[in-house]
């Protein structure tokens, strides 16, 4: 299956339902380990708690809640 790009914005909203009344932050992205990997949390902030999500950027281009296999044997992608 060939992947479509698609901005993080429109693959987060997929996760997070869109609610005004609920703010949905990037709380922090960075660059992964060796292999160029990127990764962003996007944290989302309600009455009944908070929930972080971690999105992986793919070499093609995808953004997926689960890391490249390239990135998944580098220590430095662990996320604490």
């Amino acid at each position: 299956m060939e992947a479509v790009r698609t901005s993080l914005r429109v693959v987060a909203e997929t996760w997070f339902v869109p609610n005004r009344a609920i703010p949905v932050r990037v709380r922090s992205f960075r660059k992964a380990g060796s292999r160029n990997g990127r990764y962003v949390q996007v944290e989302a902030s309600a009455p009944t708690g908070c929930v972080k999500i971690y999105f992986f950027r793919h070499d093609d281009g995808a953004w997926r809640v689960f890391p490249p296999a390239a990135m998944s044997g580098d220590e430095s992608c662990v996320i604490r």
